[in-house]
């Protein structure tokens, strides 16, 4: 059983230029060998399996650096199916031996993950086993990423996901 875990702990520099944390967020990547579809395109599958869960763990972090300080999200993803679907190039119509991601409507993004919420104290202030989490309206709601954001769907899929569950402790002055 291949397991990947990462940790990371945001700083937030404070007036005097001294580090003082502020959010923690620890991703464990459960298995993502079997993971639904997380297929590359044109590179090999370790490195596009690697490649995007650093992506998307680090939009996570990002996420989580508006919780209030001495909070630790903990987070277990045991599935990813990435929007779109990969075909030979020639199946589309291009005259290359080069692999394309497609995306089409009924190719949704989907993540399935169990996580959890601590205060500063280290009391579980949420927490919630198996989330299945998709976008059936990927294409048509507001996307703030360029066309050109790598995992632009998933990204936003989380934002809306996260801005929904911790809502009420999100800091909205984090500076």
């Amino acid at each position: 059983m291949k397991t990947l875990l990462a940790i990371m702990t945001l700083s937030a520099l404070t007036v005097g230029g001294l580090a003082q944390a502020s959010a923690e967020a620890e991703i464990t990547w459960h298995e993502p060998e079997n993971y639904t579809d997380i297929r590359a395109a044109n590179e090999s599958r370790s490195k596009f399996r690697e490649r995007t869960t650093k992506q998307l763990q680090e939009y996570i972090v990002e996420l989580s650096e508006s919780l209030p300080e001495g909070y630790k999200l903990m987070m277990t993803v045991r599935d990813l199916d990435l929007a779109g679907q990969v075909w030979p190039g020639s199946f589309v119509g291009l005259h290359s031996a080069s692999d394309v991601r497609l995306i089409k409507r009924i190719d949704i993004p989907r993540m399935t993950f169990d996580y959890q919420l601590l205060d500063d104290q280290g009391q579980t202030l949420k927490q919630e086993e198996n989330v299945k989490l998709k976008d059936m309206s990927f294409q048509d709601r507001h996307n703030p990423f360029f066309d050109s954001e790598v995992l632009r769907y998933e990204k936003n899929m989380l934002k809306q996901w996260f801005t929904d569950t911790f809502g009420e402790y999100q800091v909205k002055d984090k500076e």
